[in-house]
């Protein structure tokens, strides 16, 4: 029990140091933001779920890009469509959340709703990214 409670509370921990060391440094902790790419089935699409996203405050910025091309299997066969991509600017700490709001509320049976982590970037847009996404 205590190896779970554990594995549970790492998410947290993790948080309040990276909040601490950035605190007392001053400096940016590489992965306290992310960036989270979401496939979209049409522009109306994408645009609703990035307003979504927006409302909720669980993202700074959302890029909308246009139609590509995609391949993929889905139920053992080969597939291929079109689709829009959202790239979304938010805290790490937000990423649990904005896969759970974005999976209830996309048409897909299986939303693409993947994160990387920002190692580095422009201190101030970092910063911004902060400033617009509100805590835990």
């Amino acid at each position: 029990q205590v190896v779970t409670l554990s594995l549970l509370m790492y998410p947290v921990l993790r948080s309040l140091a990276l909040q601490l060391h950035s605190a007392i440094t001053g400096s940016y902790v590489s992965g306290t933001h992310s960036i989270a790419f979401i496939n979209c089935l049409n522009e109306q699409i994408a645009k609703d779920i990035a307003r979504a996203i927006m409302d909720k405050k669980l993202a700074a910025y959302v890029n909308i890009l246009p139609k590509s091309s995609a391949l993929y299997f889905w139920k053992g066969e080969l597939e291929e469509s079109t689709e829009i991509l959202l790239i979304v600017k938010t805290r790490t700490s937000k990423i649990g959340e904005l896969s759970n709001y974005v999976r209830s509320i996309h048409p897909f049976e299986i939303p693409e709703i993947i994160s990387l982590p920002i190692d580095q970037g422009n201190p101030l847009y970092l910063k911004w990214i902060e400033e617009n996404v509100p805590q835990d």
